[in-house]
């Protein structure tokens, strides 16, 4: 998402939260306030819980008798956090594309005249 104001566009950052309603946050400015910050660390708590579940995960798939609620619980919360991690690959990707799409400003040279 771009948005475009008076002072030229903009990259929309979808935020690693939704709203109460479970719509996605956006966040509009130049990715340096107190709310992208915040953004940067939910994202890395979220990675890193993602992570140590995969840990979790290969430890609990190889012991013997692991029960069928067990399971489902392991199931959902990789669900999630895979649903996380895909949220924070969209993002950092619109964030790169956007990076990208802006033209370099042209530089002025002073050497040569008109």
């Amino acid at each position: 998402m771009r948005v475009i104001s008076g002072r030229g566009a903009s990259a929309a950052r979808l935020l690693p939260w939704t709203s109460t309603g479970g719509k996605p946050c956006y966040l509009v400015g130049s990715g340096t306030g107190y709310v992208s910050r915040m953004a940067d660390r939910a994202e890395e708590i979220q990675l890193d819980m993602a992570y140590e579940l995969l840990g979790h995960a290969d430890g609990l798939l190889t012991e013997p008798g692991v029960t069928a609620p067990e399971l489902h619980f392991l199931a959902s919360r990789l669900s999630e956090c895979l649903g996380q991690v895909h949220r924070i690959a969209e993002n950092r990707g619109s964030r790169l594309e956007a990076n990208e799409a802006v033209p370099p400003e042209p530089q002025s040279n002073s050497e040569t005249s008109p």
